[in-house]
C-alpha cells in the first residue's frame, strides 16, 4: 500500500514533465505557423496633424468648437488682418510707382532716340554744308586768282597810259569782289565745320544718355520684380490669417481663444484626420505565414458587439524596438532572449460602425493567413 502511494505521484509527475517537454518542443512551431495568429496588442490609429500659426496676430474669431468634425477647406479660425491688408496695399502702391517710373524711363528713351536721330541729321546737314562751302572756296579761289591777274595787268597798262582809269577801277572792283566772295565762302566753311563738331558732341551726349537709360531700365525691371515678390509675400501672409482644415476629420481641444495674441509656430488645435487604421504589434514568432492582403477580423473593446473586417496592408520593415530612441544593444554583457514585437498595419473595410472608431481604442486582431486560406494542415501535421 505504501509503495502504491509512492508510485502514483511519481507517475503523475513524470507524465506532467513529459507533457511540458512536448509542449515546449511544439510552442515555437505552433505560434510561427498558426493559421489564425491573434493579438490584443493592437490599437486604432489615424493621422494627427498639429495646426499652428504661421504669422503673429490677434485671434478675431474661432469658428469651430472642441472635438467638432470638419471637412477639408472649412474655415476654422481667423486672425485680425488689418495690418496685413495695409502691408499688401503698401506693396501694391510701391509696384504701381515702380511701373510708373519704368514707363517714364521709356518716354525718356524715346526722347533720347529722337535726340540721337536729330544729332545725326544735323551732322549730315553740317557735313553737306561744309562740302558745299569747300567747293565754293575752290570755285571762288579761281575767280580771285583771275581777278588779281586782271587787276595787275590793268594797273600796268594804266602806268603806260594804255588803259583808262575806268578800266583800272573796274579790275580793282572785280578783284575786291572776288576776295570778298572768298571770305564769305571761307566763313561758311568755318561755320559748317563748327556745326559738324557741335552736332557730333550732341550725338555723343544723346548716345550716352540713351545708354544710361538702358542701364536704368535693368534696375527698374529688377525693382518691379522685387515689388511683385513683396506683393506675393504680403498676399501669403494675409492668407495665413485664416486657418482652413487641410483635411477632413475631427478637431481636438483648442489652445487659443478670441482676443488672444499669438505668435508664429504657436499650436492652435490638433486635427485627427478621417480614415483610421489599426496597428497590431505581433510577436515575431506569429508572422511566419502572415502576408500583405491577408484578411483580418477585428474586435474593438469599445464596440465589443461588432466585428470589423479588414486586410493586412503592410508589415513593418523592422521590429518596434529598432524604431526606439535608444535601440537595444545585445553585443555586450549578459543576454536574455526576448521575443520581439513587429508592427503590422491593417486597413479596415468601411461599414456602418467605422465612424464610431477613435484613435487610441484597444482592439483584438485575428489574421486569416495564407496557410488558412489554402487549407493547410494543422501545425503538428505540417511540422
Amino acid at each position: 500500500m505504501l509503495k502504491r502511494s509512492i508510485i502514483i505521484p511519481v507517475l503523475i509527475a513524470g507524465a506532467a514533465a513529459a507533457l511540458l517537454v512536448a509542449l515546449g518542443s511544439q510552442w515555437s512551431p505552433f505560434t510561427g505557423t498558426a493559421s489564425l495568429p491573434e493579438t490584443d496588442d493592437a490599437y486604432i490609429r489615424a493621422d494627427q496633424t498639429p495646426l499652428s500659426t504661421r504669422v503673429s496676430g490677434t485671434v478675431r474669431q474661432v469658428y469651430m468648437g472642441d472635438y467638432q468634425t470638419v471637412t477639408k477647406g472649412q474655415l476654422i479660425l481667423e486672425l485680425e488682418d488689418n495690418d496685413y491688408k495695409a502691408a499688401l496695399a503698401e506693396t501694391q502702391s510701391a509696384l504701381a510707382a515702380a511701373n510708373a517710373e519704368y514707363a517714364a524711363n521709356q518716354d525718356a528713351k524715346r526722347a533720347a532716340d529722337a535726340a540721337v536721330a536729330s544729332a545725326r541729321s544735323a551732322i549730315a546737314g553740317a557735313r553737306d554744308a561744309s562740302t558745299a562751302a569747300s567747293a565754293g572756296i575752290t570755285a571762288v579761289q579761281a575767280e580771285v586768282t583771275h581777278a588779281g591777274s586782271e587787276f595787275q595787268r590793268q594797273q600796268n597798262l594804266l602806268v603806260g597810259k594804255a588803259a583808262t582809269q575806268q578800266q583800272y577801277e573796274a579790275a580793282l572792283a572785280a578783284r575786291d569782289h572776288a576776295a570778298a566772295q572768298l571770305q564769305v565762302q571761307q566763313a561758311e566753311f568755318s561755320r559748317s565745320s563748327t556745326m559738324v563738331a557741335t552736332a557730333q558732341s550732341s550725338l555723343a551726349a544723346a548716345e550716352q544718355q540713351r545708354a544710361s537709360l538702358n542701364a536704368r531700365d535693368a534696375a527698374l525691371l529688377a525693382q518691379i520684380e522685387a515689388r511683385k515678390a513683396a506683393i506675393t509675400i504680403a498676399e501669403v501672409n494675409l492668407g495665413y490669417t485664416k486657418f482652413y482644415a487641410p483635411a477632413s476629420g475631427g478637431l481636438g481641444e483648442f489652445h487659443v481663444h478670441p482676443g488672444q495674441l499669438v505668435s508664429p509656430g504657436m499650436p492652435v488645435v490638433e486635427l485627427v484626420q478621417s480614415g483610421v487604421w489599426i496597428q497590431a504589434n505581433y510577436r515575431e514568432t506569429q508572422l511566419g505565414h502572415v502576408r500583405p492582403g491577408d484578411n483580418v477580423d477585428i474586435t474593438v473593446d469599445a464596440i465589443a458587439e461588432h466585428t470589423f473586417h479588414g486586410h493586412v496592408a503592410e508589415i513593418a520593415p523592422a521590429s518596434g524596438s529598432q524604431f526606439a530612441l535608444l535601440p537595444p544593444d545585445n553585443a555586450t554583457g549578459n543576454y536574455t532572449k526576448i521575443v520581439q514585437r513587429v508592427p503590422v498595419r491593417i486597413e479596415l473595410t468601411p461599414d456602418d460602425q467605422t465612424a464610431r472608431l477613435r484613435p487610441g481604442f484597444s482592439a483584438v486582431v485575428k489574421i486569416h493567413t495564407s496557410s488558412d486560406n489554402h487549407g493547410s494542415s494543422s501545425p503538428r501535421e505540417s511540422r
